[in-house]
C-alpha cells in the first residue's frame, strides 16, 4: 500500500510540473524496509522527508537540453548518436526518451537519459555538461531531481521567516569537570558508550550509551569539540554537555571515510563505487563541508587511480587521508608530477595551478607554519638523485633542497613543534644487494636550515620504528633484528647548546617494536606488540631509568590521554577473539582498573584544545608545583579514605555473611543433637576426644551344612 501511495505521489508531482513519465518504469520504486533497518531517526519527520528526496527513484535520470530539433524519422540516427556520446556509462532499456509535439511530430530539442545507477547519472551530468555536438548544439545536463525541485520555486518571493536567537549549548563544558577527568568512547558489539576516566575510583564512569550509534565507527574531532558518526546517508557530529546531541548531518551516500581539518573548521568525507564496466577503476567522491553550516565548500570527482598516489593507508587502492591540511587555511594533495595546493577562502588552486614536481611522491606539511616537505625519488640509472626539498606556501620559493644518492626508501618525520624534519633514508651499499640507514636532519627554525648526517653505529641495522618528542628535542629508535632489538635516544641539543645531535643512551636486546611518547614527553613506552603479546616497559628519559614493566597479552593498541598522565591498552576483536577489551595504566606503569567487552572494537580517548597558558606561565607552574599540589594532595588522600572505607565496608560485609552462615549451622547443629546421642548410644558428649576407640573381635556362625559319608571296611 505504501508503494503504491508512493507511485502515484510522483505521478501526481510530474503530471504537476509538466513532465510526461509514461515511458518510464515505475512499479520497481519501492519504499525501504521500516525504520531504517531497525535505527529510528531522532528527527522522524526530518527522517521521512529524506526518504522523498533520497529514495523516489529519480536520482539516476539526467536531462539533456539543446538537442536538434528533428522529424520523427531521424529520431533513430540521433538517438544512436546520442548513446555513443554516453558510451561511458550505463543507459537503461528504453531508457532514452525525447519528448515531441503532438501536432507535427519533431522533437522539442531536449530529452530525459535513465541511468543503471545515480552514481552513473552524475557522471553523465559532469563529464558530458556543455558538450559541443556542433556550433548550434551544446549540451545542458541537469539531474532530473534538481528540475523538480526549480520547478517548484514559488513565483512570489516571501521573506524569510526571522527565528528568535537561541543560545546553543556550551560544547567545551566538558573541560570544566571539577576532578580534571578525561572522557573516552568505546565500541563494543552494537553499543557505542562515552566514560569518564575516573582513575581515582579505580573505575570507569558512564556519561552516554547508544545502540546503532554508527554503522562503522566514530572519530573525535581532532580539538575534543565534537563526536563524529558514519551512516549510509552521510555524516554527523555530536557534542553537548553529556547528552550529546545532534548538531549537523552531511548528506553524502554510502560515505566509508571522514577527517577534519585540524582546526575542525572543515569536514572531508570520503565515498567510493564500482563502476558498471570491471575494467575500470572506482569512481571516487570527495566532499569537503563547513562543519557549523552543512554546506558544501568544494567537491572532487574521478576514478581511483586519480587518487592513488601518496598517503599512508586507506580503501580500495585509494591512501588516506587524500587531503593532508595546514591548519585550516590550506589542504593539499599529491599527483602525477605535481603538488595541487588549495586556499580555503576560494577553495581554489594557489595561483590557480598546482606546484609542478616531476616524479614527486610524497609530502608533508610542517605542523605549525605553512612549509611543504616534499620528497623525489632516484631516476632509473641514477641520471638523477633523489631529493627532500622543503617549499614555502603561498609564494611557493624553495627553502631548503638535499639531494639524496642510491636511495630505496625514504620516510619524513616532523617534530610536533615544527623545529625540526627528520629524513629516514634507506641507500643502497656498492654491489645494491643490501642497504643501510642513515638520518638526516633539518633545523627548520635555524638560519639557512641547517641539516645533519645521523648515522647508526651499527649502520646495517633495520630501523623498526622512530618518534619525536612531543614539544621536545629528543627523540628515539628502534633498530636492530627481533626478537630483541636495541632502543637509543638522542638529543639535537647538547649540553652547551652547540646544535650538534648526540647520543643519550642505547638501551641493549629489548622486546619491542613500537614507540609511544606522553603527549607531555619525558616518557614513553617500549611496546611490543603483535609477535612479542604486548610487552610494555614505561621508561623516563630524563632519568634514563626504567619506572616499571608489565604485559598487556595480545594488546593491540596503545594511546596515551591527551594530559600524558594516563594510558589505555586494548585488545581489539578485529584482530583476537578472546580477552577483548581495555586497561587502564598510570604514567609509570601501575595498573588501574580493567573492562572486559565482547566484540570490542574501538577505544579513543577525547582530545584537548591546546592550554591557553603561555610557556612563561607553564614554566612558572613547574617551578612551584609543590604550591600547586597540595590542594590534589588533599583531595588524593581524602580519595584514598574513600577507598580504605570502601574496603572496610567490603570486609564488614564479607565477616557478617561468615558469622550469619556459622550460626545457622550452629543452629542446626543443636536441633540435631538428641538424633547424635540416640546414635552414639546414649553418650551425650559431642567430644571425639572423650572417647577411647577398642577393637573389638567378633564370632559369627555363617553357615551350617551336614553332610553324610559313606564307609566301607575290608573284610
Amino acid at each position: 500500500m505504501a508503494d503504491v501511495m508512493l507511485m502515484n505521489d510522483i505521478e501526481a508531482r510530474a503530471a504537476a510540473s509538466g513532465i510526461d513519465l509514461s515511458h518510464l518504469d515505475l512499479s520497481s520504486i519501492h519504499l525501504p524496509p521500516g525504520e531504517n533497518f531497525g535505527i529510528i531517526s531522532d528527527d522522524e519527520d526530518v527522517y521521512q522527508e529524506e526518504q522523498l528526496d533520497f529514495e523516489v527513484g529519480f536520482g539516476n535520470i539526467i536531462v539533456v537540453d539543446n538537442l536538434p530539433v528533428i522529424p520523427k524519422s531521424k529520431f533513430e540516427r540521433l538517438e544512436g548518436v546520442i548513446r555513443k556520446i554516453y558510451s561511458h556509462v550505463v543507459i537503461k532499456q528504453d531508457g532514452l526518451w525525447m519528448p515531441e509535439t503532438p501536432e507535427t511530430p519533431t522533437t522539442l530539442g531536449y530529452g530525459f537519459i535513465e541511468c543503471n545507477t545515480p552514481q552513473e547519472a552524475e557522471l553523465a551530468k559532469e563529464t558530458r555538461n556543455a558538450y559541443k555536438l556542433d556550433k548550434s548544439h551544446i549540451f545542458a545536463v541537469n539531474m532530473f531531481e534538481d528540475i523538480d525541485k526549480f520547478m517548484r520555486v514559488p513565483d512570489e518571493w516571501a521573506p524569510p521567516e526571522i527565528r528568535p536567537y537561541v543560545p546553543g549549548e556550551n560544547l567545551q563544558q566538558w573541560l570544566t569537570d571539577e576532578k580534571a577527568r578525561d572522557q573516552f568512547v568505546i565500541r563494543a558489539g552494537s553499543d557505542t558508550e562515552v566514560f569518564w576516566n575516573d582513575a581515582r575510583q579505580l573505575k570507569p564512569d558512564p556519561v552516554y550509551k547508544r545502540a546503532y550509534w554508527t554503522e562503522s565507527f566514530v572519530q573525535w574531532s581532532p580539538l575534543g569539540t565534537y563526536l563524529a558518526t558514519v551512516h549510509r546517508q552521510g555524516a554527523a557530529v555530536w557534542g553537548g554537555a553529556n547528552s550529546f546531541n545532534r548538531l549537523m548531518r552531511y548528506a553524502h551516500p554510502q560515505v566509508k571515510l571522514i577527517d577534519f581539518s585540524p582546526g575542525e573548521k572543515y569536514l572531508v568525507t570520503y565515498s567510493s563505487h564500482e563502476p558498471s564496466n570491471p575494467h575500470d577503476s572506482n569512481r571516487i567522491v570527495i566532499n569537503i563541508f563547513d562543519v557549523r553550516t552543512g554546506k558544501v565548500m568544494r567537491d572532487f570527482k574521478g576514478s581511483a587511480d586519480e587518487f592513488s598516489i601518496g598517503g599512508t593507508g586507506g580503501v580500495a587502492g585509494v591512501s588516506w587521508p587524500i587531503f593532508r591540511w595546514c591548519g585550516d587555511n590550506y589542504f593539499a594533495r599529491v599527483g602525477k608530477n605535481m603538488i595541487s595546493v588549495y586556499e580555503t577562502e576560494t577553495f581554489s588552486l594557489v595561483d590557480k595551478k598546482s606546484l609542478k614536481v616531476e616524479n614527486v611522491l610524497d609530502f608533508s606539511w610542517s605542523p605549525t607554519d605553512p612549509i611543504i616537505a616534499l620528497f623525489v625519488p632516484e631516476l632509473a640509472g641514477g641520471n638523477q638523485p633523489a631529493r627532500v626539498s622543503l617549499v614555502q606556501i603561498p609564494s611557493k620559493e624553495e627553502l631548503r633542497q638535499k639531494n639524496l644518492f642510491s636511495v630505496s626508501d625514504c620516510k619524513m618525520y616532523w617534530q610536533s613543534n615544527g623545529d625540526y624534519l627528520a629524513v629516514n633514508v634507506d641507500r643502497y651499499t656498492k654491489s645494491k644487494r643490501t642497504t643501510y640507514t642513515g638520518f638526516e636532519l633539518f633545523r627548520i627554525k635555524e638560519r639557512d636550515i641547517p641539516i645533519e648526517v645521523l648515522e647508526l653505529d651499527n649502520k646495517n641495522d633495520k630501523i623498526i620504528a622512530f618518534a619525536w618528542e612531543p614539544k621536545g628535542h629528543r627523540f628515539a629508535v628502534i633498530h636492530g633484528d627481533s626478537p630483541r632489538p636495541d632502543v637509543s635516544f638522542y638529543t639535537m641539543r647538547t649540553a652547551h647548546n652547540s646544535g650538534r645531535v648526540s647520543k643519550l643512551t642505547t638501551l641493549k636486546g629489548k622486546q619491542a617494536n613500537a614507540l609511544f611518547w606522553s603527549p607531555a614527553g619525558r616518557y614513553i613506552i617500549l611496546a611490543g606488540l603483535k609477535g612479542f603479546n604486548g610487552q610494555l616497559e614505561f621508561f623516563n628519559v630524563d632519568e634514563l631509568e626504567t619506572m616499571g614493566t608489565t604485559e598487556h597479552f595480545m594488546a593491540t593498541d596503545i594511546d596515551w590521554d591527551p594530559t600524558g598522565r594516563y594510558v589505555s591498552t586494548s585488545v581489539t576483536s578485529v584482530h583476537h577473539e578472546m580477552e577483548n577489551g581495555f586497561n587502564i595504566w598510570s604514567f609509570n606503569g601501575k595498573p588501574l582498573y580493567r573492562t572486559l567487552k565482547d566484540h570490542f572494537f574501538q577505544f579513543l580517548w577525547r582530545p584537548r584544545p591546546p592550554s591557553f597558558l603561555s610557556p612563561e606561565k607553564e614554566e612558572e607552574i613547574a617551578n612551584n608545583l609543590k604550591k600547586y599540589s597540595k590542594k590534589y594532595e588533599a583531595e588524593d588522600q581524602d580519595v584514598s579514605l574513600q577507598l580504605s572505607e570502601q574496603d572496610r565496608e567490603k570486609r564488614r560485609m564479607l565477616k557478617d555473611e561468615w558469622e550469619k552462615w556459622v550460626n545457622e549451622w550452629r543452629k542446626l547443629h543443636e536441633e540435631e543433637k538428641s538424633e547424635r546421642q540416640n546414635l552414639r548410644d546414649g553418650e551425650a558428649s559431642d567430644e571425639e576426644e572423650e572417647y577411647e576407640a577398642k577393637e573389638v573381635e567378633v564370632e559369627e556362625l555363617l553357615d551350617v551344612s551336614e553332610e553324610t559319608l559313606s564307609i566301607e571296611f575290608g573284610q
